[in-house]
């Protein structure tokens, strides 16, 4: 980005900020209009334009801190989640008013056409305002949940996947599956150990984990690394790397302290007990029988791309049953699952569901939907299959609304015919 491209940026969210507030001051002068007292009125317009303009200058502040420094610390997490809170209730409501709008321009045409006295554009009616700031409560209040409780709120979800060529000895082979620590923006450790007990509680046979480890510095997992080191499985911890593993996102010094702290981050993995896989293979024995486990460095459309499955897959046979460790679901799309070898089961993480969504029974939806075509759950295609894990962690917004943190079971079952 140049030098003029933030500043660009800030005056652009400045002008739509600004426009956002208008548009309900509108409809929060509907909701006093029944008030006598000119006054009070008065003293009530000021306060909102007071709160308005303090919530503006807040996150004009945090991007800006954000464009300088290159990292959202966990301080401006807290901005951030005022604005994704205080925007999302805002455009709820004035799509709310929006419809009302619309209705008083068609009503105004006909009023002027007909040559009726009244007035040409009819007030705004308090009941619909008061209906539309009711409406506009259920994304503000999810919002809070989902900032005081909702990233703690951790959920197993379970799947059997069947495959004709399973060896024989490996069904019924259970793996447990987290992604995105994103160990940095971590406050209550307590709840964090309530994901790692979940997790623990499964008694897997492996266990894997899909990248970001940090947000940036390989510090930020000093506080937890004993934690994360009570999960253990009888075949074994694995792990790969994310986007975020390798500092790309903050501002180094030097390039030798970049290179410092990614040493650091691969470190890390070692010391929770996890065999940190970089463009490789290992290969699980049960009984008479082998998978092959592989494991690529982050690739994904839009960020690094580093990962080599070909090296990974070098001394693999094209007859192995493989599961692959890829942090993003795009390499899925764009080449394993067209790869002339075939990967049985990805398994990936790095999309969050945008940590904001709505899951019910026969609704599935979420913001991510419009970068990943596969941004959650289980994706067939032609007998290869992807899952991609909702995350464990949080990151940017500190908190999720509908879409929370994942421990995953998937269990492997030989398909009968």
């Amino acid at each position: 980005m140049n030098s003029l491209g933030p500043i660009i940026f800030l005056c652009v969210f400045f002008f739509i900020s600004l426009l956002l507030h208008w548009y309900v001051f509108q409809g929060f002068k509907a909701l006093l209009s029944d008030w006598e007292s000119i006054k009070l009125k008065t003293y009530a317009y000021y306060l909102y334009w007071i709160i308005a303009t303090g919530i503006i200058t807040a996150i004009i502040y945090a991007f800006s801190r954000i464009i300088i420094e290159g990292e959202i610390r966990p301080q401006i997490q807290y901005f951030l989640n005022v604005f994704l809170t205080v925007t999302t209730t805002q455009v709820v409501f004035i799509l709310f008013m929006l419809g009302e709008d619309m209705y008083r321009g068609v009503m105004a045409s006909v009023n002027y056409f007909s040559g009726e006295s009244a007035p040409y554009l009819p007030s705004r009616r308090k009941f619909i305002t008061q209906l539309g700031l009711a409406i506009a409560a259920v994304p503000f209040t999810g919002f809070i949940y989902g900032i005081l409780r909702g990233k703690y709120n951790f959920k197993v979800h379970r799947e059997v996947v069947y495959f004709p060529d399973l060896p024989n000895d490996f069904d019924g082979f259970t793996i447990v599956q987290i992604s995105d620590i994103h160990a940095g923006s971590f406050r209550d450790y307590q709840e964090v150990q309530r994901g790692i007990d979940l997790a623990k509680n499964q008694q897997a046979d492996m266990f894997v984990f899909t990248g970001d480890l940090v947000n940036h510095k390989a510090e930020e997992i000093e506080p937890m690394l004993n934690q994360f080191k009570e999960i253990n499985a009888p075949y074994g911890q694995y792990s790969i790397l994310g986007n975020h593993d390798y500092g790309d996102y903050v501002s180094w010094p030097t390039e030798a302290a970049k290179a410092a702290n990614f040493a650091k981050v691969k470190k890390q993995h070692a010391l929770m007990g996890y065999k940190l896989l970089l463009d490789e293979h290992v290969t699980i024995k049960k009984g008479d029988s082998e998978i092959k486990l592989l494991g690529v460095e982050n690739w994904g459309v839009g960020f690094k791309s580093k990962g080599d499955l070909s090296k990974a897959l070098k001394g693999v046979d094209d007859k192995d049953f493989k599961i692959l460790l890829s942090h993003d679901p795009s390499h899925w799309d764009q080449e394993v699952k067209s790869h002339t070898s075939k990967i049985h089961l990805t398994l990936s993480g790095h999309t969050h569901g945008m940590q904001f969504g709505i899951e019910l029974p026969g609704i599935k939806w979420s913001p991510a939907q419009y970068r990943y075509p596969n941004w959650a759950g289980l994706a067939n295609s032609m007998g290869r299959y992807l899952y991609v894990n909702r995350g464990f962690g949080f990151h940017a917004f500190s908190g999720r609304v509908g879409i929370w943190p994942e421990i995953t079971v998937l269990e492997l079952r030989k398909e009968r015919g």
